[in-house]
């Protein structure tokens, strides 16, 4: 029987109903996966970014409720009130990529458990990004993605790229790895930077409501990557921007003002994806999710038509 996880519905702001069980990966990793249920079209994996937990995703769940559509969202190890790999809780860590892969794989084996009604869609956000991409060409029966702000760069200045390059794949040799990549600590952001300025978002609501879940639990709180998972990410996009698009129907929604994630891969994947679509929204910031209530209703009406044509 799986096991009952905490889960804060004051904070997470979802649908009724909302609850999260803790699944162990076949590499023994305790993750948190949580289910808004109720929705009759079919079932959305909501694959987070990083620094990221489930409860995040509450008023999103009911987005997508309202649309007819359940919502699964998880805990990637490190974050979250999932299993971290380091003495310091606050570093996020994976020495691969392949480690969230092996966190979506009990995703899904315990969707398929549940009897939850497909179709299966992605809805993806930064790091979820990479993971999802990733998937969709593991091919796990997602019939369509939406991706918002997808990590398939990484925003370092030119001529830090060669540095970050040398010092993340020299940190495992030299034992290094867990350190925190450079200009990075155990802070944070959310908690720490004022509003005004934010890289996250514009809107002021959405920005208290995620400064208050980590304030409220700072347990579920991160800070910044570590050396080996910087190295990991930067090969991970790397691999991924060799590869063709999928042939999956997709759309990417990347803010005007994104500072996170590189954005020339986003253009260049969406340009040569046959069935993708990218959409720019003037003005926001990295958050398409926790924009504006007309960013926001944007999107979710756009990804949700994206999943209707899937259904049948």
């Amino acid at each position: 029987m799986t096991e009952v996880a905490p889960f804060y519905a004051d904070l997470a702001d979802g649908p009724p109903g909302g609850r999260a069980v803790w699944l162990r990966t076949r590499d023994g990793v305790r993750i948190r996966v949580a289910v808004w249920a109720g929705g009759g079209k079919g079932t959305v994996l909501l694959l987070p970014g990083r620094t990221e937990y489930v409860e995040k995703y509450g008023r999103a769940a009911a987005d997508l409720l309202a649309r007819g559509w359940n919502t699964v969202t998880v805990d990637w190890r490190g974050q979250g009130l999932a299993d971290r790999a380091l003495a310091d809780p606050m570093v996020g860590h994976v020495g691969h990529f392949d480690e969230y892969q092996c966190d979506l794989d009990a995703v899904l084996a315990w969707v398929a458990a549940e009897g939850l009604p497909g179709p299966r869609v992605m809805l993806a956000h930064s790091m979820g990004g990479c993971i999802g991409l990733r998937a969709l060409h593991r091919g796990l029966g997602f019939r369509a993605a939406a991706f918002s702000a997808p990590m398939w760069g990484i925003s370092i200045a030119v001529w830090m790229r060669p540095l970050a390059q040398v010092v993340s794949s020299l940190a495992g040799p030299f034992g290094q790895a867990h350190r925190y990549a450079p200009g990075t600590g155990a802070k944070t952001y959310v908690a720490e930077a004022p509003f005004q300025g934010n890289v996250l978002t514009t809107d002021p609501e959405m920005w208290d409501y995620m400064r208050a879940q980590v304030l409220a639990h700072p347990e579920m709180s991160l800070g910044g990557p570590s050396l080996g998972w910087l190295r990991a990410a930067l090969n991970e996009c790397a691999a991924l921007m060799r590869m063709p698009a999928p042939d999956v129907p997709a759309i990417a929604a990347l803010g005007t003002q994104e500072k996170v994630v590189d954005t020339a891969p986003v253009h260049l994947r969406m340009a040569s994806w046959a069935k993708g679509a990218l959409d720019l929204y003037p003005g926001a910031e990295h958050e398409v999710l926790m924009e504006t209530p007309a960013a926001r209703k944007r999107f979710f009406d756009r990804a949700c038509a994206l999943f209707d044509a899937q259904r049948g």
